[in-house]
């Protein structure tokens, strides 16, 4: 047996090197798929390994084929890298190995997760005695909402959808932005609600949903109408968020639920300067948000509220002969409120990243986000045939360089390059290069360097 102690150093020296280089590295990696898979693959070997040698083989083959996400320049999805202290957190979550099913199984999960919702709930505004989980993102976190939503507005029908199901029970509106995310879309169908429940309602100009549809489309219905209305704090392409305050007034005033998929946008409630965005946030009935968006925690990380907690656990809790520990001495079960039971420890990444950061260290974060965009739209803007194509209001920025053809090949060569690393996108049936900064570590530099390698590859493909 190899030495534990000696693996993990190894183990943690190979960690430390990769991310203290990564700012250096192309972010797009060439991979030849054939070299790959012939250094990990063949048939499943006979006899075991040593782990050293294990360990050794997988860094050597995967590293030159990583992407570099975790970087500085990385700007293709809404996407963080790990803050230190929720990267090394997370070794010590796979090291302690837990079951974080309730407090019985880890008592320690269980309080750590329960700090993390409390602190959470503090930082966005949301109601102190609201419902929390931890699940595994946003399209976990909007699902386990809608599952609660879905329970309320059909119990409120003389409907028990956990008992009876959906056949036979009351038709459900869902109301949502025509921008909404698509993994609102894909709950419903998981739900079997269905992604054709949903009326779609206008936007504006920068993506935000338009109240007066809104309102007319609430009308549409009968008052005796099951109904939820899914609303968001940041489109996906342009980070604008719907009027909150005014959309939950409208809403409630037809006995409709009211989801917030906040994936991104609800860290702007953290921000002095950028909390006005989410103004009524409060008065939503669910909220969705991602940790390994502005939080900057690892992977596997996303957070869900409900205002009303018993509908929230009546959609996700269950009980077992063999179960321990479910609600014992009063103490929160994380099971009760997501769909998984064997459930990774995700909450001291969580914590610890808020710890580090602290309350004013996140909306600094956002901030520093936030203006590094607006230089990244500045300083494109300024080159010829350029088009920034949406209102910078988040980290979120729109690029057209003439023609879609075009537009396309330079986001092509870009991610060829490595340089950085953007995404494309459609926005109002126009492509679109779409710049995300989220990351802890972006600096001025890394949006100078990157707009000065755009600038080069756009004169090659003229």
């Amino acid at each position: 047996m190899p030495d534990l102690s000696d693996l993990l150093r190894r183990t943690s020296e190979r960690v430390a090197g990769y991310r203290s280089s990564v700012g250096d590295r192309p972010v797009a990696p060439a991979v030849d798929p054939v070299r790959l898979r012939a250094a990990l693959a063949g048939p499943l070997p006979e006899e075991g390994t040593d782990a050293n040698a294990v360990i050794e083989q997988l860094a050597d083959a995967v590293e030159p084929a990583l992407t570099a996400s975790v970087g500085p320049r990385y700007f293709g999805f809404v996407v963080g890298g790990a803050l230190d202290a929720a990267t090394c957190a997370d070794m010590l979550t796979t090291g302690w190995d837990q079951l974080a099913f309730n407090a019985t199984s880890s008592p320690a999960a269980a309080v750590v997760e329960e700090v993390v919702g409390t602190w959470l709930k503090q930082a966005f505004g949301l109601p102190a005695d609201a419902s929390f989980g931890l699940v595994t993102g946003a399209q976990g976190a909007n699902t386990v909402a809608l599952a609660a939503a879905r329970h309320r507005v059909l119990a409120q029908a003389g409907w028990d959808v956990e008992a009876r199901g959906l056949m036979g029970a009351p038709a459900i509106r869902v109301i949502a932005n025509e921008e909404r995310h698509a993994t609102i879309d894909r709950a419903l169908r998981l739900l079997g609600i269905g992604a054709d429940a949903v009326q779609p309602v206008a936007a504006g100009a920068n993506g935000a949903i338009d109240p007066e549809a809104l309102a007319h489309a609430l009308g549409d219905g009968g008052a005796e109408s099951p109904t939820i209305v899914c609303l968001q704090a940041g489109n996906v392409n342009t980070g604008a968020c719907d009027d909150l305050a005014a959309v939950c007034e409208l809403a409630h005033g037809r006995g409709a639920w009211v989801h917030v998929d906040g994936a991104f946008g609800i860290w702007a409630a953290v921000s002095p300067s950028k909390r006005s965005l989410v103004t009524g946030i409060e008065r939503a009935d669910s909220w969705a948000a991602d940790g390994h968006k502005w939080l900057n925690v690892p992977y596997d990380t996303g957070f869900v509220f409900c205002a009303d907690r018993d509908a929230h656990a009546a959609s996700m809790s269950y009980t077992a002969s063999y179960l321990e520990g479910q609600g014992q001495d009063g103490a929160r079960a994380p099971s009760d409120f997501v769909p998984e039971s064997s459930r990774r420890a995700r909450g001291f990444a969580s914590w610890a990243a808020l710890r580090e950061l602290g309350q004013r260290g996140v909306a600094e974060l956002v901030d520093r986000c936030c203006a590094l965009a607006r230089r990244f739209g500045e300083r494109l803007a300024a080159l010829e045939s350029v088009e920034i194509g949406n209102e910078i209001v988040l980290n979120q920025v729109l690029v057209s360089f003439g023609s879609d053809e075009r537009t396309d090949a330079v986001i092509a060569a870009v991610q060829q390059d490595g340089t950085c690393w953007m995404g494309g996108t459609t926005w109002r049936g126009r492509r679109y290069m779409r710049i995300s900064v989220s990351n802890w570590s972006t600096t001025e530099g890394d949006v100078d360097r990157s707009v000065a390698a755009i600038k080069r590859l756009l004169a090659e493909t003229a």
